[in-house]
């Protein structure tokens, strides 16, 4: 029997496990998240989080994440907001919070009050293509906010086929082999700057009510295309609103994003016990 918490950060949910105890290999995991992320079959979840021991000195805890179809994620945005709050709760007690995942190391601002959101501090965005030529034709702008990103610019984010458009472009040869997250991003406001999003995720290989890097990616690409104005955006999803700030140097031709982050609620559903 092993001890978990389900939690959510605007609807994006987790099934989270403290494996700084039962010492779960990534095929263990793996094999957790396939059997109870399914909804209706599982306990129901978009993925699965781990609390690992530290690897290193100077890292409060490891984040392991795997989507439900099994597969390792190198970052999750809401997923690490979840985890950091889990962590505070287990008795780790730095602020900020230091941890190493797949991507990288984060560190995470937690409050003691635990209704108050949890703000994830992010390395620069990587690899910012305005046109990436699909094989299916056309383009879409790309960029890597901790995993694979495609963003899309609509006039009307509800009047999108999220499940079938969103499909087409994550399995599209340009992304090869890993596949892209593909984002419908609807400017509501250019400053000060908000927008609606609606996500498909690959892994879970549906649209999810938040995506934590996906609403990194749909406040910066949309600010680096010229379509928004000032340094934080208001990032509208269907599960609840992140917010995201950053700011940008450099000229105006080759402007870099810095300092970027990502705030919004980390909730406790429900603890419950797995039966192996």
């Amino acid at each position: 029997m092993i001890p978990f918490t389900k939690m959510h950060g605007a609807g994006n949910d987790f099934v989270v496990l403290d494996n700084r105890f039962f010492h779960l290999s990534a095929d263990e995991l793996a094999d957790l998240a396939r059997r109870f992320c399914p909804r209706r079959f599982g306990v129901g979840a978009d993925g699965l989080l781990a609390l690992s021991a530290p690897q290193e000195a100077g890292h409060d805890f490891r984040m392991d994440y795997v989507n439900p179809d099994g597969s390792r994620a190198g970052m999750c945005g809401n997923g690490a907001r979840c985890l950091a709050r889990f962590a505070r709760a287990a008795g780790l007690t730095s602020e900020p919070l230091t941890f190493l995942t797949d991507d990288g190391v984060y560190t995470a601002s937690v409050p003691e009050d635990s209704a108050a959101p949890v703000r994830l501090f992010v390395p620069k965005p990587k690899h910012f293509d305005p046109e990436r030529r699909l094989e299916q034709g056309g383009t879409v702008p790309y960029v890597w906010t901790g995993t694979h990103h495609a963003v899309i610019v609509v006039r009307d984010v509800e009047s999108v086929n999220v499940e079938k458009t969103g499909r087409r472009i994550r399995h599209d040869r340009a992304f090869a082999p890993e596949g892209t997250n593909v984002n419908f991003v609807e400017v509501v406001e250019a400053e000060p700057a908000r927008v609606r999003v609606r996500t498909f995720e690959k892994g879970v290989e549906a649209e999810t009510l938040a995506c934590g890097t996906g609403a990194l990616a749909a406040a910066v690409v949309p600010r680096l295309l010229g379509r928004l104005g000032g340094n934080e955006v208001e990032v509208e999803a269907r599960g609840g609103t992140l917010r995201v700030g950053f700011r940008l140097d450099g000229d105006a031709a080759h402007p870099v994003v810095r300092d970027l982050w990502l705030e919004g609620p980390a909730v406790t559903v429900y603890q419950g016990t797995l039966e192996l």
